[in-house]
């Protein structure tokens, strides 16, 4: 009966994302600061709420769900790898704002349209993301080396993460982009918020679907360091599954949030290379150390603050220096 359960997550997860875009966000308009900030909060509420479901089905087998394997966890246990695995894929994300920030303003994407690019782009993220998810679970039941193999992926990554500065990226020489043209007609101009439109009673493709591609192209990228790290908290494909598209569903708010105060969080990709550091060492050290989950959450929820409040305070200062 464990279909049920997912069947019940998607059925909340579709309603949220109809909600959203149906309902509180129909017309195409800019997202201000201030309100990406309130939706963000809002997000994380609900995201966080979710683990009441999750503790409920280990702990009481609601819907009759079975956890599969020997060592499952218990209710406290799997609520406690789900926000662990949310806040994890959470704090990932936002490196990836910052790619996707660059390329909306190379494509010359206006504000007005770019919620618009983020929902459907996180509908094509939440498949491709759960085609690794399990590539990634069948890997490491069938082999016990994948979590030295994860983990030094994460360690590689940490290491380009600070060598690479996300100025370098250029979508104008991004391949896809060049493929895209190649099997489909693009054309130079929008035409509202479509994806596709006519060009001389042909049909052809818009640069809004072209910056579709791109983003969904960025959260793959992304998603082969994020989600070898959750893999180091949990191996249960249902809190792997669902953290990650909690995470996801709020990028959007969270992308508005981050892009209208970008400067002033200038020293989080420090933390994210500590956390990806950290898990990427967990991961290795798997069959010789465990690291529980509860130490596990304070070290990503420590890095994440220590990088917020230097980013706040050395705003400030720059700013009483300018005065």
């Amino acid at each position: 009966m464990n279909w049920l359960i997912w069947l019940c997550f998607f059925a909340i997860f579709i309603g949220v994302l109809a909600l959203d875009l149906g309902v509180l966000h129909r017309e195409s308009k800019a997202m201000h600061v201030r309100q990406a900030l309130g939706w963000t909060v809002v997000w994380i509420i609900v995201a966080l709420s979710f683990a009441g479901l999750v503790y409920g089905v280990y702990e009481y087998q609601w819907f009759g769900w079975h956890a599969v394997g020997e060592d499952a966890p218990g209710g406290a246990e799997a609520a406690l790898q789900y926000v662990t695995g949310y806040l994890l894929e959470w704090s990932l994300s936002v490196d990836n704002i910052f790619v996707i920030a660059i390329i909306f303003t190379f494509m010359k994407i206006p504000a007005q349209f770019q919620y618009r690019v983020l929902f459907w782009g996180i509908v094509g993220a939440i498949v491709l993301r759960g085609a690794m998810i399990a590539a990634g679970a069948a890997l490491i039941h069938a082999f016990d080396w994948t979590f030295y193999l994860f983990g030094a992926i994460l360690l590689y990554s940490a290491a380009r993460m600070l060598k690479s500065d996300e100025e370098q990226f250029d979508p104008g020489k991004s391949v896809l982009v060049r493929i895209a043209r190649r099997v489909y007609p693009v054309t130079d101009k929008l035409d509202g918020e479509r994806f596709f439109t006519h060009v001389d009673g042909a049909r052809a493709a818009t640069p809004l679907f072209v910056t579709l591609l791109l983003v969904d192209f960025a959260d793959v990228v992304f998603a082969v360091d994020s989600i070898p790290a959750i893999f180091a908290v949990t191996q249960e494909p249902f809190i792997v599954f669902t953290s990650n598209a909690f995470a996801i569903l709020g990028l959007r708010s969270l992308y508005f949030a981050i892009a209208g105060l970008m400067m002033m969080f200038k020293y989080i990709k420090f933390s994210l290379i500590f956390i990806l550091g950290f898990v990427g060492v967990k991961m290795i050290l798997h069959h010789h150390f465990e690291i529980s989950h509860a130490i596990s959450l304070g070290v990503i929820v420590g890095f994440l603050a220590i990088g917020i409040l230097a980013s706040l305070w050395s705003t400030r200062r720059e700013q009483r220096t300018q005065q």
